[in-house]
């Protein structure tokens, strides 16, 4: 199993901590983010495709070509055209079934298992603020109708976090836009859903990491994500 992790982003909200370090890789409790991804990985994921960009080289020079026991492979995300874009870009390393998640969120590892086991998925956390999340929508089987962004709803309501089961058949379809020169991944599957069941898992956890605060916070978090 293959994971594509997007790390290419500039991480505007961390302020002046990510001017000489890339998001992903500011330290909790001494250690990046990444690598406590890395090593929380479920067995099955064997390889790992890094969607780079801003600052990407520190990425590279600390995991090299191998880490936690899986190979490391790169990719360099030039234009920041959204996370449609940057899956578009590992199409040709693509074997089959693959895993996609973002850099700077940190995941529970039975929440990664459990995606695993479906041929399509999306993982979703309930919120009680729909309006500030792409809201997830399913049918009574728990299978993916759509995805609104930020619907004027009342909550709880399951949130899209950013983590997703695909296969090569996802690169079958057109990148559906959605604005500012971005293509988005979640509208994009969202479309396959209409041909292939995508299966809806509820987390347990999830911890995004988005400013400083959260950056603190997350020092105290971490043991529930190793």
């Amino acid at each position: 199993m293959q994971i594509v992790i997007l790390a290419a982003g500039r991480g505007t909200r961390m302020n002046e901590l990510a001017d000489e370090v890339p998001k992903p890789m500011l330290e909790i409790n001494g250690k990046p983010i990444l690598a406590y991804k890395l090593e929380a990985l479920p067995a099955e994921t064997k390889e790992v495709i890094f969607v780079i960009g801003y600052l990407g080289n520190q990425i590279q020079q600390y995991f090299g070509d191998s880490y936690a026991g899986k190979k490391i492979s790169y990719v360099v995300q030039e234009q920041l055209n959204g996370t449609g874009g940057a899956v578009q870009l590992v199409k040709d390393l693509i074997e089959n079934d693959f895993l996609v998640m973002m850099g700077d969120d940190l995941y529970v590892k039975e929440d990664i298992k459990n995606c695993i086991k479906n041929d399509l998925a999306v993982l979703g956390v309930e919120v009680d603020n729909p309006n500030k999340f792409g809201i997830i929508v399913s049918d009574e089987n728990k299978k993916l109708l759509e995805i609104i962004e930020k619907p004027e709803i009342a909550g709880p309501a399951l949130a899209n976090i950013g983590l997703y089961k695909l296969n090569k058949k996802f690169f079958d379809y057109p990148l559906v836009f959605i604005g500012n020169g971005e293509y988005g991944l979640p509208q994009t599957l969202a479309m396959m859903a209409k041909d292939y069941p995508v299966k809806v898992i509820k987390a347990t956890d999830w911890f995004p990491i988005g400013n400083p605060d959260d950056l603190e916070k997350a020092q105290e978090e971490i043991y529930k994500f190793i």
